[in-house]
């Protein structure tokens, strides 16, 4: 019989191993050598020293089945590996070929001078891809081609934005901590996201000493009429360039650029999201060659009831007939979750959990599904889909039995694949130290205070389920011991194959695995 880690490596007293919470328990299939075992005790000794703070560890079998942990029932503050719960609840309500619809809707007809004679809105859904033109993504400019396409050549009357899901309305997240609003990795969030709510100002010298800088390019396209630029023109390559969201919801550029230097491309974020997608409509409408005559008086009828702001979503009478005039979608809802883990996309997060349980209960909703799955009720609020959020909590062995018994569910089908490989992504530097790509999928977490890793290690004798999670105050070198633990354990590793986390563990179909083959906050 394996001794307990206590008892073998450590040599502590049982009252110190229940202070500590180390503990360990028998696997049905796999279990861990008690080589494994000391290493993993000296591992973690070296970790708790350089990391001062409260850790919390779980290693399971495929079944979850605990085989080594530390604290493993402590509620913990999980930061951003929430996505991957959130991944697995949109996917339960969605499934994974749905996809996100921004139209252009309309009532009337189009004359026969081109001018669409009726009302028109933009609909937007929360299409985290949507006007993304250095990672793909559906445009603007795909809406206002398939209007020239269909002979408009005028529209008329200001811009109304509606939504499939409740009112067109962009806000902060109220778990999320006021610090961080309105930084790149906590924008808005609402129906109205374009290139994630983040805009970029590229910005190079005036032709002369003295006059003003010049703004070349935006992304999102078009907003040259939001920005203001008072920086100066100066001698030499140097430039000192600064950037100011204004009330209006455009940007102030102030400071000076070198007459020699390049183009610089300065970051802000949406204050005021449908300003910019006023722009951006504006700059695609022009391009497809279709006028667009913005005052209220141009409106020939009552437009199409559309909610701004958090106005109520108003009844449409029963003859209504609603048009849509153009239609673009996202790519299908794995690869936007595959590529939201990837980055850790606050943003994207939140948008999935929108889209799949809309915008009242969604984190309790979240919170019952991830119960649901576990079977665990206890150290478990969910308050946000991103993890963005320090009132978050979640225990180590929630997390190694929602890997466990998710991918048996009907959406579960391949789970581990929508999170990023070892080298890929947020896992970046976990590339070296292991034998090939996809020896690991998981998920990292980091806020100030925080670190922690959830997910799949592929071994010949079938894959480990790993959570380890940090709170304290050294959260970079505990990220680093969290590397090694995992380079530690995958060290002959496999590549996890599709499905692999669908069987339950027998020894043979885990031996043929080695034959196949992005961090916000």
């Amino acid at each position: 019989m394996v001794a307990t880690l206590a008892q073998r490596t450590l040599r502590l007293s049982p009252l110190m191993g229940l202070l500590l919470g180390v503990a360990l328990e028998p696997a049905h299939a796999q279990t861990l050598t008690s080589a494994v075992q000391s290493q993993l005790a000296r591992w973690y000794r070296s970790a708790s020293r350089s990391a001062n703070g409260t850790w919390g560890i779980a290693i399971a079998n495929q079944q979850g089945d605990l085989l080594w942990s530390v604290r493993p029932n402590q509620p913990m503050i999980p930061a951003s590996t929430v996505k991957l719960l959130t991944t697995g609840f949109a996917r339960t309500v969605l499934g994974g070929d749905a996809r996100l619809a921004t139209r252009v809707v309309g009532e009337g007809s189009t004359d026969p001078n081109g001018e669409w004679r009726g009302s028109w809105a933009l609909e937007l859904n929360g299409d985290p891809s949507l006007e993304r033109p250095t990672r793909g993504g559906p445009t603007l400019s795909d809406l206002a081609w398939q209007l020239a396409d269909r002979g408009i050549r005028k529209l008329n009357g200001p811009l109304q934005v509606t939504s499939a899901n409740g009112p067109a309305n962009v806000v902060y997240p109220e778990a999320w901590s006021p610090h961080h609003w309105g930084r790149v990795f906590a924008p808005l969030i609402g129906p109205i996201t374009l290139n994630e709510n983040v805009v970029y100002l590229t910005i190079r010298p005036g032709g002369k000493l003295g006059t003003k800088a010049r703004l070349v390019s935006t992304i999102p396209q078009g907003l040259d009429a939001l920005v203001t630029i008072h920086a100066q023109t100066w001698k030499g390559a140097r430039s000192r360039l600064a950037l100011r969201r204004m009330a209006d919801g455009g940007w102030l550029i102030t400071g000076s650029i070198g007459i020699n230097a390049l183009p610089r491309r300065l970051t802000s974020v949406a204050g005021n999201p449908k300003a910019v997608l006023a722009e951006t409509w504006a700059k695609a409408l022009h391009e497809a060659g279709i006028v667009w005559d913005r005052t209220p008086e141009s409106s020939v009828v009552p437009p199409v009831p559309t909610v701004d702001s958090f106005d109520q979503v108003p009844e449409r009478p029963a003859d209504t007939k609603q048009q849509v005039l153009a239609e673009v979608t996202s790519a299908p809802f794995d690869s936007l979750a595959s590529e939201i883990n990837r980055r850790s996309l606050n943003i994207g997060a939140e948008l999935l959990l929108q889209w799949a349980a809309g915008r009242d209960d969604a984190a309790e909703q979240l919170t019952q599904h991830v119960q649901e799955v576990t079977g665990v009720q206890d150290g478990i609020r969910l308050v946000d889909g991103s993890g963005l959020s320090a009132e978050d909590r979640l225990t180590p062995a929630t997390f190694v039995h929602y890997l466990a018994r998710f991918p048996e569910t009907p959406a579960g089908r391949n789970f581990a694949q929508l999170l990023p490989a070892n080298g890929v992504g947020t896992l970046r530097p976990i590339g070296w130290g292991l034998p090939e790509p996809g020896v690991v999928h998981a998920k990292t977490g980091t806020l100030g205070g925080v670190s922690t890793l959830v997910g799949y290690l592929g071994r010949r004798d079938g894959v480990l389920l790993i959570s380890v999670m940090y709170n304290g105050g050294r959260a970079r070198t505990a990220k680093r011991a969290q590397w090694n633990l995992f380079r530690l354990l995958g060290a002959d590793g496999v590549s996890i194959p599709a499905d692999t986390t669908e069987a339950q563990g027998d020894e043979d179909s885990a031996d043929d695995s080695d034959q196949m083959g992005g961090e916000g906050q």
